[in-house]
């Protein structure tokens, strides 16, 4: 019998715990460093493997009691069994081993984790699966490794109170429909004014639809409400705005919250109160000045080179995604912000345009897709930049980014810090100071 007795070193990029059989490194998810574990290799590979905990012999201190009832059975959280304390310092670590292993630097500076002021209330958005069973329609998310739909009748302990009760109230009124399984997936996020909700829709009537939300508008208690019809059309107004906004701290003293805006479908941080430190944390490591001109490469909608652009000479934010790109120009005319130009374009094409123009900054912001950024970070030592600050949601893709930068590009990695976007889960966003050596 392929069984073994296993103890859990440390946690792993990706959430699981990490021990060893026979010498060989083994992932068991839903571990905890500490733990001694029986557990059952379900897949070999050459230089490690892969397990299932069958029994645990001795529970780690680090261990806690998950709030969530279907803990393990849904794809979701990844660590609620694990104190938070734990998760923030794990984190840390592994920035440190994913630095040193990928980026092959060999004593990077990373700072404490900056945890999330809420571990658990704190997911502004969310994509609710639905499923139609005989006993009425299933809302939650899909079963670990699945398509089944793991049933959240209490709603998803990390959402916010109002995602919860916009997908309860949602649940309640769509149970009346006849083609309840033409409904496969609904969108949630809130705002500054409320809950915005994407239905996806796949069935033929689509205006007794739009009728029964009407019906219930207030009974929903929605700020505004869509249809997406098929998975790749525009969606479709019912009522109320598609409009969003959140507040960001800014660089300026006497202006000390801005607010920022972008439309349903554009992209926005999911813990809002995280997203405010990750800001803060950006200025401090920009030390913007007045007579600095400052490049915003992946820029959406200025999330983050706005709240600085009252500290700098001019601001240059280019994005690939048009709809950011609206929100952003509207967000710079809305704040008044003149010293402002945003541009819709692929980031290393523009870039490559740049260094032609031998056009100068002084200051870089990235925040790239979880992708990372390769094509830049292999040019972007030729325009000169004297500090660059990165953004990472990927520690793997950050460090071969920083493998660039602080090789060939002769930049030298100053700080990065762990900043805790997603408590519960092991995904990690890092910001990253780089100056020029």
């Amino acid at each position: 019998m392929n069984v073994h007795e296993c103890l859990i070193e440390r946690l792993a990029l990706g959430g699981s715990g990490v021990g060893r059989i026979d010498g060989k490194v083994c992932f068991v998810p839903f571990s905890a460093p500490g733990d001694r574990l029986k557990v059952r290799v379900t897949r070999e590979h050459r230089s490690y493997c892969e397990a299932e905990l069958v029994d645990l012999l001795e529970a780690s201190p680090q261990r806690v009691e998950p709030r969530c009832p279907v803990f393990e059975q849904c794809g979701g959280c990844d660590w609620q069994h694990i104190s938070y304390q734990a998760q923030a310092h794990a984190k840390q670590q592994i920035l440190t081993q994913t630095l040193q292993r990928v980026a092959r630097l060999d004593t990077p500076q990373v700072a404490a984790t900056v945890s999330s002021k809420l571990d658990y209330g704190y997911r502004a958005r969310a994509k609710f699966k639905l499923h139609a069973t005989p006993a009425g329609l299933a809302v939650g998310f899909f079963r670990r490794g699945s398509h089944v739909v793991i049933d959240l009748p209490q709603g998803c302990p990390i959402c916010t109170s109002p995602i919860n009760a916009a997908m309860l109230k949602l649940r309640q009124v769509m149970q009346s429909l006849p083609d309840i399984n033409r409904l496969p997936q609904i969108s949630l996020e809130e705002g500054l004014a409320g809950v915005v909700a994407v239905v996806q829709y796949t069935g033929g009537d689509l205006q007794r639809l739009k009728h029964l939300f009407l019906q219930h508008q207030d009974q929903l208690g929605l700020s505004g409400l869509f249809l997406q019809i098929g998975r790749k059309e525009a969606l479709q107004p019912v009522f109320g705005s598609g409009h969003l906004t959140y507040q960001v701290p800014c660089c300026d003293p006497a202006a000390t919250i801005m607010t920022l805006g972008y439309e349903i479908g554009g992209f926005s941080q999911v813990n809002r109160l995280q997203n405010q430190s990750m800001v803060k944390l950006v200025c401090d490591y920009a030390q913007p000045a007045a007579n600095q001109r400052m490049l915003d490469l992946f820029c959406g909608n200025g999330n983050l080179s706005l709240p600085l652009s009252c500290a700098v000479q001019e601001l240059l934010g280019i994005e690939g995604f048009a709809p950011s790109i609206a929100s952003a120009v509207d967000n710079a005319r809305q704040l008044r912000v003149n010293n402002s130009t945003f541009r819709c374009n692929d980031a290393s094409k523009e870039l490559r345009h740049l260094i032609a123009q031998h056009a100068q900054f002084d200051l870089v912001l990235l925040d790239p897709p979880r992708a990372g950024a390769a094509d830049v970070a292999r040019e972007l030592g030729q325009l000169g930049a004297q500090r660059i600050v990165y953004v990472s949601c990927d520690p793997a893709t950050l460090a071969r980014d920083l493998g660039h930068l602080c090789g060939a590009a002769g930049y030298r990695l100053i700080e990065a810090t762990p900043l805790d976007m997603f408590p519960q889960t092991g995904h990690l966003e890092t910001v990253a100071l780089l100056t020029k050596t």
